[in-house]
């Protein structure tokens, strides 16, 4: 069974950084397209960005392109997501998710964490 576990959420003050990590603790996800999503209170999950399984491609939603950099190290087993810029509306619970395909759709993801808060403040 995956399991994917995030870290690195907290509170941040606008135009700050953060930088999300995801570790497979079981070491499974190594050929599998990894992705970040969040959700907001009473908003959808959002797509974020994924990226394949060797890190060559990337993709990003529109809100955060140029803001939001995903990256990965199989070594490790670690998914990582850098935030720059942070602005108010990135505020929400961020999740990792593992799948096959490289979609923006979270219905197409079959393994997720249990998700990281970020807060950011003005």
């Amino acid at each position: 069974q995956v399991q994917l576990l995030e870290s690195g959420g907290g509170l941040v003050q606008t135009g700050g950084s953060l930088v999300l990590s995801c570790a497979d603790s079981k070491r499974t996800f190594s050929r599998a397209t990894m992705a970040w999503f969040r959700q907001a209170p009473g908003k959808e999950r959002e797509f974020v960005s994924a990226i394949n399984w060797s890190g060559s491609r990337t993709y990003y939603g529109d809100s955060v392109k140029g803001r939001f950099t995903i990256s990965r190290d199989n070594a490790k087993n670690t998914l990582y997501l850098q935030m720059n810029s942070l602005k108010l509306e990135d505020t929400a619970v961020y999740y990792c998710a593992a799948g096959y395909s490289s979609s923006t759709n979270p219905n197409d993801y079959m393994y997720w964490g249990q998700g990281t808060q970020v807060t950011v403040s003005s």
